[in-house]
């Protein structure tokens, strides 16, 4: 707390005294569509011609240029896709702002300019942080293979250093040992609580939106709070404010739709408009092309020759005004809906929200203000066969305001207040057959401070966030630092950590073998009175939050003009986690107090680590091929207070390759392959098999007569075993007929599993049936851009 105090001094007088000089301010925009033009690098020279200060423009488009001297100047941006901005500016006042805006129109005939040789990855690269980082946009997204001839961003997230994927079915992500309750996903600031459909292969967000994405894989700033592994930090685009467009498409998979354009009216200066709208639909069309062109392709439907069992609808519309100094205000509402019907079990979930986003320029004050409020609600139910039913829903809200202040080179100053609450309600049964439940409201308050610092060799950034659980009084401090040395012109060293915590926990088991229920609650207060962790230390929990140090250690090195490498090792200490408690036999009750907590409390606090290290070599060669190569090499184990183990996620070796190349005399030929190995998953052999007796009869059955028709199986040590590896190739054939009123039609053929391995999904014990993954999936899709 002190450290806050004697921070948030610092930032009061850094404020007052930077407020003496003059600020040029401004936002680029793309002509054409009036969307920001993000990291574009913005040089600010004087008379003579040299550059004597510059800034980038963020994910809005802004750029800001502190402490700026009386006199004459040039702005100049210089860009590879848009013609060459040089305007003349006097600065003719001490203090004071001076409001710019630019209109960028593209080059006819896109080729590399002379001189332009940072680009905007490797500026950023020297001035921000960057650890465990990696940022996507829409054409990235696009170069990797299609599932179904359809872009989707699961396929980016599932590519990124440290995630590791369990397999084709039931779309969930861990990251750097975390759990899929442990990744926060946001888009435009709200929280998604389901992102990703049953099938795995498609998420609730539409590729043809994304202007960004950022996923943070481990030791992330003070921005973010309420998760303990990582962050997915996803932003869509505003719509077009030129003019009506849109682009519609269809696979066997799924049909799709997005239409976009301007509201106000036409400006004489041909610049965008006041506003815009855009509105997207798809509609999975499996459940009625699979049966004929899939009909064999899934043994985990209900029948033989039914095809894939899978539906699901995702539907979002936004509206978009702008002001004329960059003041932008926002309103959005999504609905997704997702079912599967498997052989062993039934599956759906739906989701609906919305809310508003702002982002505020003061024309008096050099602190950007953005902000947003957000409501929506997420139900989900499971039944397996011959089990009881699962249900779990949560519903809530968001309220938050961030405030950022441009200092000298790229210096930045953020803060930051959010306040959110939302309701939790769920009921499941343990492995014992002993129902948990649980329904209560929870609030969150996070307030937090960051301090980016840059010089020609270093960039600081601590930060601290105050995290707080009203409705379990709990405060949790959370202190975080990151670093950069920039060593040389073509390497540089980095580290960042902290502390991080959450409320939210899984409704689900970290020692389910088959994971396709994903419910919700908040921080449970049904846990044991002590816990002793895997060093042996005990101590009382006060309650069921999750907490986690992180530490993380790189280097960056640019080999080539064109290739990089990326290294970095990390470590995560999970010294508090909670768990369904798989141990449960009684009720937690006055009748039942000579009994240990682990029999009879809901919920167990655990601990656990993860380790390892990650490499990323990007190789990009004019902008038509591009490779994309991973190794993750990792460590995670869990402590139940009795063994440590290792989780059902614990992959010890994951290797990625994406190439991508176009050619052609317009580059609109595009082959696209990737290439995916992970070591073999942990599964808990069995070890023997018996015949069950239920002694009807009491102490007077006759077990040797009574012979049950059932099959008992006696299992090994837990997750002690591996399974087989997993290894896929996908390809990717793409061919746009782009026409002269610039309509687009794009054909594409895509091949998933292309030399059909049989990659194990589920071992029915008992019969020892063995369900595999998707095996070769060919398809086929069209596109039409207007």
């Amino acid at each position: 707390m002190r450290f806050f105090l004697l921070f948030l001094l610092t930032f009061v007088v850094s404020v007052a005294g930077f407020g003496q000089n003059h600020n040029i301010r401004g936002f680029v925009f793309d002509k054409e569509n009036g969307e920001p033009v993000t990291f574009e690098k913005v040089k600010l020279l004087n008379d003579g011609g040299t550059v004597v200060n510059g800034a980038m423009t963020d994910i809005n488009g802004l750029f800001s240029i502190p402490s700026v001297a009386i006199g004459d100047y040039s702005i100049v941006i210089e860009s590879t896709e848009f013609e060459t901005i040089n305007q003349k500016i006097s600065v003719t006042k001490a203090t004071g702002i001076t409001e710019l805006k630019f209109n960028l129109e593209k080059i006819q005939n896109i080729k590399e300019i002379e001189g332009v040789s940072i680009t905007a990855e490797a500026q950023k690269n020297k001035t921000q942080i960057q650890v465990s980082k990696i940022s996507m946009d829409k054409a990235t997204i696009e170069r990797i293979p299609t599932i179904g001839a359809e872009n989707d961003i699961v396929n980016a997230l599932s590519i990124t250093p440290g995630v590791i994927t369990t397999g084709d079915q039931g779309g969930q992500l861990y990251v750097r040992g975390g759990t899929p309750i442990q990744n926060k996903i946001l888009l435009d600031g709200m929280t998604i609580y389901s992102p990703f459909h049953s099938i795995g292969f498609f998420s609730i967000f539409e590729t043809e939106l994304i202007r960004n994405t950022d996923i943070y894989t481990g030791g992330f700033d003070a921005k973010y709070g309420g998760r303990i592994s990582s962050i997915m930090d996803i932003t869509y685009r505003d719509g077009n404010r030129q003019k009506l467009s849109g682009k519609v498409s269809a696979s066997p998979f799924m049909a799709k739709a997005v239409l976009e354009g301007p509201l106000g009216k036409k400006k004489v200066d041909g610049s965008p408009r006041m506003g815009s709208y855009i509105l997207s639909a798809k509609h999975s069309l499996l459940s009625y092309t699979s049966k004929s062109l899939y009909k064999n392709i899934n043994n985990m439907s209900t029948s033989s020759g039914a095809g894939m069992p899978y539906t699901f609808t995702d539907v979002y519309g936004k509206i978009t005004l702008n002001g004329d100094a960059g003041t932008k205000f926002s309103v959005f509402a999504f609905h997704n809906r997702d079912s599967v019907n498997y052989s062993i079990a039934d599956l759906s979930w739906q989701a609906t929200g919305g809310g508003i986003n702002f982002l505020l320029v003061p024309a008096s004050s050099k602190t950007i203000i953005k902000g947003h409020l957000t409501g929506s609600y997420y139900k989900t139910s499971f039944k397996e066969a011959e089990t009881q039913p699962r249900f779990s829903a949560v519903g809530g809200f968001d309220l938050a305001f961030d405030f950022s202040y441009f200092l000298q080179k790229e210096s930045e100053l953020t803060y930051g207040l959010n306040i959110g609450g939302f309701n939790t309600n769920f009921e499941t049964y343990n492995e014992a057959k002993r129902k948990i439940e649980n329904s209560n409201f929870s609030t969150e308050i996070g307030a937090y401070l960051s301090y980016r610092y840059v010089t020609t060799r270093w960039v600081v950034q601590p930060s601290f966030r105050l995290q707080a659980y009203p409705s379990i009084a709990s405060v949790v401090p959370e202190p975080r630092l990151g670093l950069k040395f920039n060593a040389t012109e073509f390497m540089r060293i980095k580290l960042s950590g902290g502390r991080y915590s959450q409320n939210f926990t899984s409704a689900s088991s970290d020692k389910d073998i088959v994971n396709l229920f994903n419910g919700m609650l908040s921080a449970p207060s049904n846990i044991q009175s002590t816990f002793v962790n895997q060093y042996g230390k005990e101590r009382s929990p006060k309650n069921g939050l999750q907490t986690a140090w992180h530490a993380v250690f790189g280097f960056e090195f640019d080999i080539l003009k064109n290739l990089s490498l990326n290294i970095e090792g990390y470590y995560k200490f999970f010294d508090q986690l909670s768990n369904i408690n798989q141990n449960k036999i009684y009720e937690d009750i006055p009748e039942f107090n000579n009994k240990a907590d682990v029999e009879k409390k809901d919920f167990l606090i655990e601990s656990g680590e993860s380790y390892g290290v990650d490499f990323l070599l990007k190789y990009n060669l004019n902008n038509s091929f591009h490779l994309w190569t991973v190794y993750s090499l990792g460590y995670s184990t869990r402590w139940d207070g009795f063994v440590e183990y290792f989780p059902v996620f614990d992959r010890r070796h994951n290797l990625n390759i994406v190439a991508s190349y176009a050619f052609g005399k317009k580059k609109n030929t595009e082959i696209d392959l990737r290439w995916n190995f992970g070591s073999g998953l942990p599964f808990t052999p069995t070890s023997g098999y018996y015949q069950p007796d239920n002694f009807s009869g009491g102490i007077s059955t006759d077990y040797t007569t009574t012979n049950s028709s059932n099959v008992g199986v006696l299992l090994g040590t837990f997750n002690s075993s591996r399974l087989p590896a997993y290894h896929r190739l996908d390809l990717t054939i793409k061919h746009k007929f782009i026409f002269k009123n610039k309509m687009e039609l794009e054909l594409i053929a895509s091949v998933v599993n292309l030399y059909n391995q049989k990659n194990i999904f589920y071992v029915n014990r008992v019969s020892n049936e063995v369900i595999y993954q998707f095996p070769i999936l060919p398809s086929f899709g069209i596109g039409w851009k207007f």
